[in-house]
């Protein structure tokens, strides 16, 4: 990881990033309080690691990455329909939102890309990995 991105990264904390981030650990702590919602979890404790330090890491499909298994097929699926159903459209939104008021400056634009990163996989984060460059 190069010196810019971790500029970047510590930027993106001090100026907010860890409110978002919040936000993904407070999803998590649900999910596992819930029982039921103990598969999303970690998925969503992921996210809210990415939400921290998203600069020089991008989000792949699992297929792609390591060939088909249990979160890339139709369980996968079915488990991204819930997760979009109880929180993924609001974790989305946020993310949207904030990529729209970054977007506007000049100065924000690479923070709203990365904002537009976090709520592409808000929608659907089962069968996805974080591939963080080196």
């Amino acid at each position: 990881m190069g010196f810019t991105s971790i500029v970047m990264n510590i930027l993106w904390l001090v100026f907010g990033g860890w409110t978002t981030a919040l936000s993904w650990f407070m999803s998590a702590f649900f999910m596992v309080i819930s029982i039921v919602g103990i598969p999303w979890a970690r998925a969503a404790f992921n996210i809210a690691l990415l939400n921290l330090w998203p600069f020089g890491s991008h989000v792949m499909n699992r297929r792609q990455l390591s060939g088909p298994d249990m979160g890339t097929g139709a369980l996968g699926f079915f488990g991204n329909v819930l997760w979009f159903v109880f929180c993924g459209w609001w974790l989305a939104l946020a993310h949207l939102f904030w990529a729209i008021v970054l977007g506007i400056t000049i100065i924000g634009i690479p923070f709203a890309l990365q904002h537009w990163k976090l709520a592409r996989i808000s929608v659907a984060p089962i069968g996805k990995s974080i591939i963080i460059a080196s």
